[in-house]
């Protein structure tokens, strides 16, 4: 995978703002990803081809976990190495933030990185079905009053796939043929 020519999406965010779950709604699978109610559940990056074009990678969370800290320092090594060091660029690396809460100072150093090494950001702004519209346009305000120069922001529930159509839109003009997805669990 890391030598293949297909373009990747890499998804990162902290431990439970539902990447996992993001990547199994985009795909429309409910257990494609196991998703857990513990943080810190992914402890690899896991590869999922898509349509046999692209692929979707589920990175580990970062910052919080039930986990030591030597195993999370292992998890950020491999998270920085995959973005610093490895011969295959991700087409765009997915950002997943809790909605309710915005960007963190995790966040904020995670885009600091991902834009020191020139990468494609998206973030998504996850379990949006818990706001009222005011609290998602305040949200979105503050996301992007954050990261003025990011210009791929969504507001998104993995719940009710609100904003799924905007999102496949975007990276359907990224890594291409996103209909009728089909995927392989590598």
């Amino acid at each position: 995978m890391l030598s293949d020519d297909r373009p990747q999406v890499a998804f990162l965010g902290r431990s439970n703002v539902g990447k996992s779950s993001v990547i199994n709604s985009l795909v429309n699978r409910n257990k494609l990803v196991r998703v857990s109610s513990n943080p810190g559940k992914t402890r690899e990056a896991n590869f999922y081809r898509v349509n046999e074009a692209f692929y979707f990678i589920d990175f580990p969370g970062y910052g919080y976990a039930k986990m030591s800290q030597q195993e999370r320092d292992k998890i950020a090594k491999r998270i920085l190495w995959y973005l610093q060091y490895c011969p295959v660029r991700p087409k765009v690396v997915v950002l997943v933030v809790d909605a309710q809460v915005g960007i963190t100072p995790f966040d904020k150093e995670m885009i600091r990185i991902l834009e020191a090494y020139s990468h494609t950001i998206m973030i998504i702004a996850n379990k949006a079905d818990r706001l009222t519209q005011a609290e998602s346009a305040k949200i979105l305000h503050a996301i992007a009053t954050v990261v003025p120069h990011v210009p791929n922001i969504f507001l998104y529930s993995a719940k009710t796939k609100k904003g799924r159509g905007q999102i496949l839109d975007k990276l359907g003009g990224l890594v291409g043929a996103v209909d009728n997805m089909v995927v392989t669990d590598i």
